[in-house]
């Protein structure tokens, strides 16, 4: 693995800046999807949304594999001696803890509902073009045990998300520290 660097607020790479804000978007909009087509009376349109929830949770279970990887092989820039030092131990705690369950979330959220899914006797055909594999064997019993705990998941992963951004704009905002900066795709190195 190489060296991180020590320069004081070094940033993210450009792909693990992409990387995550394109899992943060799709994580926000398969949420939305999912609250919204749940409550959605029995129709074509209710139809629709759920295939496109699908492919979102197929593309963040993919985009999620990709970013692993890219975080195993690549180390994240260090943190400025500024922010070190005025983080407290629980923070740092906090912040890797919120870090790894997301990252657990990330995997669980997508395949559990593909298990449900699966359970449910819908099998997931990518983009309408290309059919998955089921997850698990259709069973109507088994779709309804499996069926809370992709939502839980994802209440909690939607959890984790809004503390992490509350954190990140807390450092942003109060502490002025620059971490922010570290993953604004939108700022020069």
């Amino acid at each position: 693995m190489p060296p991180p660097s020590s320069a004081p607020g070094a940033r993210y790479g450009l792909t693990a800046i992409a990387l995550h804000w394109l899992l943060a978007l799709a994580i926000v909009a398969a949420f939305a999807v999912g609250l919204y087509m749940h409550e959605l009376p029995l129709s074509p349109q209710r139809l629709k949304l759920y295939s496109w929830h699908k492919w979102a949770g197929v593309c963040i279970l993919l985009l999620s594999v990709l970013r692993l990887v890219w975080r195993l092989t690549h180390r994240p820039p260090p943190l400025s001696d500024q922010m070190t030092t005025a983080m407290p131990a629980w923070q740092r705690a906090a912040h890797h803890g919120v870090h790894h369950l997301m990252y657990l979330l990330f995997f669980t959220v997508p395949l559990v509902g593909w298990a449900y899914s699966s359970a449910a006797g819908f099998p997931i055909v990518l983009f309408g073009v290309l059919p998955l594999p089921d997850f698990v064997p259709a069973d109507k019993a088994l779709a309804e045990v499996i069926k809370p705990f992709h939502a839980i998941a994802a209440f909690a992963l939607i959890g984790l998300v809004l503390l992490h951004v509350g954190a990140a704009l807390k450092h942003q905002w109060i502490d002025r520290d620059g971490l922010l900066d570290r993953m604004n795709p939108f700022k020069r190195a």
